[in-house]
């Protein structure tokens, strides 16, 4: 099992990272700000544009260490890759099923009822945990509402079909996520899904904790051996990790909206840690950039019992257990892929 390490965020917007033996050494104006041993990390993810020496890249392509490149404000750029890790085998019957829709369905319509039970799950917590707070009786119409869809999703064989289900079950579930924030709803509210730009500082958090999320979801996939740019739900789109953003759906209710919630409700978010602009965009500024990355890489090492394999792990190992199973699967060691079901 791949051990959790450290994840190293470069917030900073003008850092320049080098490497110095065995470690990575993060410059400012050619001094040296701050350096890690290599041998701590399992990934490095820079939001600063200098970017880093061919060195280092080399040196984490050969030691399998993730280094992904974003934009300030979260956009994913590239992400640096040593060689193919697994057998061609594998690689081989995972582009045979993409080509095929049919049976690229049956992968997809498991992923796609994980992500519609995850996200019925998470209202459910909420009617449960703050029945007083708030009106239970919608939230539990449209918690129904999702339940129904669930058998429907398991029965599809065409992706347009899938698609159309689970576009019905985002609408149900998108038009209560207003109702799951408990507090300060003068400055985090949620009236709709706003992405390039986020346009509220709830969708900026949304889509920031989905940039990290499929940098994950795609380490994951190629440190099995799978290819993360050739999807079964989303299709080949040049520079687009399919297979990472077919992982992440079952995901996002429960990694990354729910993170969300959690951080509004603690109150760990305040209204300065965003930037405003005057096309109506919001953007986390560096503090709340910080802020998120340091309570993001706590919730990484908390522990739960995966549903499936039935063991204790951190939330943090969950991508790489789930692609684990997609890889036995297409490999017929186990015959279905089974979604990561949140308990």
């Amino acid at each position: 099992m791949r051990q959790l390490l450290n994840t190293l965020f470069v917030t900073s917007e003008d850092i320049y990272l080098s490497l110095d033996g065995e470690n990575v050494v993060a410059n400012r104006d050619k001094t040296v700000a701050a350096r890690y041993p290599l041998h701590t990390l399992s990934s490095i993810i820079s939001f600063s544009y200098p970017g880093a020496s061919p060195a280092l890249m080399g040196a984490c392509a050969q030691r399998g260490i993730s280094l992904s490149f974003c934009t300030p404000r979260g956009k994913f750029l590239a992400r640096v890759t040593g060689e193919s890790n697994g057998n061609v085998l594998l690689r081989r019957t995972q582009y045979r099923i993409a080509d095929d829709p049919m049976q690229s369905c049956v992968i997809a319509r498991n992923m796609i009822f994980g992500k519609v039970y995850n996200a019925r799950w998470s209202i459910q917590r909420t009617r449960r945990d703050h029945g007083l707070r708030v009106n239970s009786n919608h939230l539990g119409e449209v918690s129904d509402q999702m339940k129904a869809l669930l058998p429907q999703l398991l029965c599809q064989d065409n992706l347009d079909s899938l698609r159309g289900l689970e576009g019905a079950a985002a609408t149900a579930y998108f038009s209560v996520f207003d109702q799951l924030i408990l507090n300060d709803q003068s400055v985090f509210f949620f009236h709709s899904r706003s992405r390039r730009p986020p346009l509220d500082p709830v969708n900026a958090l949304l889509s920031f904790s989905y940039s990290l999320l499929s940098h994950d979801c795609a380490s994951a996939l190629e440190s099995t051996g799978l290819d993360s740019y050739v999807g079964f739900l989303h299709r080949d789109r040049p520079g687009r990790s399919s297979l990472a953003l077919d992982l992440m759906e079952e995901f996002r209710p429960c990694i990354a909206d729910r993170f969300v919630l959690s951080c509004i409700n603690n109150h760990i978010f305040r209204k300065s840690d965003f930037d405003y602009r005057e096309n109506g965009a919001v953007f986390l500024n560096e503090s709340g950039r910080r802020t998120f990355l340091k309570k993001w890489q706590e919730r990484k090492k908390e522990i739960i019992t995966h549903p499936f394999l039935d063991e204790k792990v951190p939330w943090g190992l969950v991508p790489y257990l789930q692609a684990m199973l997609l890889a036995r699967y297409l490999r017929e060691d186990l015959e279905s892929y089974p979604p990561f079901l949140w308990k």
